[in-house]
Formats: C-alpha cells, sequence, structure tokens
C-alpha cells in the first residue's frame, strides 16, 4: 500500500510540473470576422450602421473622428520567459467627412513596422546671439548726428 501512494504521489508531482511548463495563451480585444465586414459597404454604410453591425471599436482617430480600429492580440506565457505576442490582428475602418465608410483594411502582425520614438529634445547650445549680446551689442554703434 505504501509502495502505491508513493508512485501516485510522484505521478502527480510529474503532472503538475509537465502541467506548469506548458505555455499560457491569452487573448485581448475584439477583431469582426471576415463575414461582418463583408457586410459593411464602402460608401453606403455610415458611423451609426457600422456600430450596429460590428460594434463598438477599440479604439478611434486621435485628433478627429475619422477612423475605428478593431485590435486584437494573442500572447503566449512560458514560465521563465518574457510574455510574447504571437499574433496580432488590426481592422481598420476609415469614414470620409460626412461620415460615410471609405475603406475597410486588415492588418497583422506580419505587416506591422517599427516606429522610431521621435523625443523633440532642442538642441544646446541654441544658436545666434546670446541675450547679453543683443542687448550691449549696438552701444559701440551710433553716430552723434542720430543722438540729436
Amino acid at each position: 500500500m505504501p509502495e502505491r501512494k508513493l508512485k501516485t504521489t510522484l505521478l502527480v508531482s510529474l503532472l503538475c510540473t509537465v502541467m506548469a511548463c506548458t505555455p499560457q495563451i491569452r487573448n485581448h480585444g475584439y477583431v469582426p470576422s471576415d463575414a461582418d465586414l463583408a457586410a459593411i459597404a464602402v460608401g453606403k454604410d455610415n458611423r451609426e450602421s457600422v456600430l450596429a453591425a460590428i460594434g463598438s471599436p477599440t479604439s478611434a482617430g486621435m485628433k478627429r473622428d475619422d477612423g475605428w480600429y478593431y485590435i486584437a492580440s494573442r500572447i503566449k506565457e512560458e514560465t521563465y520567459h518574457a510574455p510574447q505576442e504571437i499574433d496580432r490582428q488590426l481592422v481598420a475602418i476609415s469614414f470620409d467627412k460626412n461620415g460615410f465608410v471609405s475603406n475597410i483594411e486588415r492588418l497583422s502582425l506580419a505587416d506591422g513596422k517599427v516606429i522610431p520614438i521621435n523625443r523633440r529634445v532642442t538642441e544646446i547650445p541654441v544658436k545666434g546671439p546670446g541675450f547679453f549680446k543683443q542687448v550691449f551689442g549696438n552701444l559701440g554703434f551710433f553716430r552723434a548726428d542720430q543722438a540729436l
């Protein structure tokens, strides 16, 4: 009997170890299916009909509401590794100035580009004359006939 308990304990320990090493997949976001997108007609559907057909977007255009974006990601997590994005889908629906659909585009992780960050740091030293040179620069450049 004790031998059977030992085997059972070892088997359960082995199964727990194997299960702990199994990658975990997390899904985030929502992207409409191709069938749902086929129901949207470019030039005929507007924001309200798109909202009714496929739901609210994940994000919208920042400055103007000229585009809606639906984003979904799959992330794989393993025990000792950093999380890795294994799939990303993006559906971009563009609207014209009248609010009608002008374009529907589907992009994936393979279409992605790395965007360099522009810090917009002012260069040091600033070019041009300094403060004191601007103030005192004209002290020696006057004529007597200009003073009268």
